[in-house]
């Protein structure tokens, strides 16, 4: 039976001041999917966030959360989302439970026993009858996410979740967004400029330059893609020849080194092929591929924030 999709972005656009910021974004976020948003400085990321929770309306196209439209039926809509975008907000002279309580009182179906078990799952349990004023950042942030997701919502935006955790409180987040998605079905929407912490948390991630999203991949089939480098003597040529029979997009690294993602071409007929073009061949390697490299090819090494 076909899934439902939880987020729809169909053909979204915004203009700012004469500027197209985004650009006909398509997207389709499904339960129990961890789904990471990347892009460099000024590409459009934060904007499109804030149109799929209603914060600015789009100049084109639609949001749809569990089938309800955000500009025609944004109380049905937002009542399935849970979010933290950029930083919690948080009243610093209550305590986290006073917090808590606070939220809770807008929405009568959460209970006492909920409250304590989000509170469990993002490990506050011994400071929350202190005040947030004595809390540290990823206090807070873990504070947020017992709050964003006290609800159940089905679609959980994350911007930047694990700002202020060390090591230890990223891979509990980690552990509790895996929890949350594959044990409880929530959809999950993470946007990080943390690439390492996507690859490991994220099953499928879009990445959007200009406006557009120029790449949307699942997160294994990035990893276990083969990265070839070779160093020759003619790398435009080379270029040129891969794109050409083997519809790989290569880029030059170095003044006569470039790489490319074979998928599934053998790396034998390419270097054959070389080797007849004229393109004289110094070595070649293989490189585990990661996201990090996918972001930097698609970018050109643009900075992610």
């Amino acid at each position: 039976m076909q899934q439902t999709a939880v987020l729809e972005l169909i053909n979204l656009r915004k203009t700012l001041k004469g500027k197209e910021i985004v650009k006909g974004i398509n997207l389709t976020l499904f339960p129990s999917q961890i789904f990471g948003f990347l892009g460099p400085n000024g590409a459009g990321k934060t904007t499109t966030i804030r149109m799929i929770v209603g914060l600015i309306k789009p100049t084109e196209g639609s949001v749809s959360i569990c089938g309800y439209s955000v500009a025609h039926d944004f109380v049905k809509a937002l009542s399935n989302v849970g979010c933290i975008i950029e930083s919690p907000d948080m009243y610093k002279y209550l305590t986290g439970m006073e917090n808590l309580l606070q939220f809770a009182a807008m929405d009568k179906k959460i209970s006492q026993q909920r409250i304590k078990d989000v509170v469990e799952m993002v490990g506050l349990q011994h400071r929350l009858n202190d005040k947030v004023s004595t809390y540290s950042l990823g206090m807070r942030q873990r504070l947020g996410i017992a709050q964003a997701i006290m609800s159940q919502p089905k679609l959980l935006i994350l911007d930047e979740p694990t700002n202020g955790l060390d090591p230890a409180g990223m891979t509990e987040f980690r552990n509790l967004i895996r929890k949350l998605a594959y044990e409880d079905g929530m959809a999950v929407f993470v946007s990080s400029h943390l690439l390492l912490e996507i690859q490991q948390m994220c099953d499928v991630v879009s990445i959007i330059k200009q406006g557009s999203v120029i790449k949307t991949a699942n997160v294994q089939e990035i990893i276990h893609d083969n990265r070839i480098e070779w160093q020759l003597n003619n790398p435009e040529k080379a270029i040129a020849l891969l794109r050409e029979h083997w519809n790989i997009e290569a880029v030059q690294l170095k003044k006569n080194t470039i790489s490319g993602c074979l998928g599934q071409h053998p790396l034998a007929k390419i270097n054959e092929l070389f080797i007849r073009e004229d393109i004289a061949l110094t070595y070649c390697s293989t490189k585990q591929n990661t996201l990090e490299d996918l972001f930097l090819d698609l970018t050109e090494g643009d900075e992610i924030v």
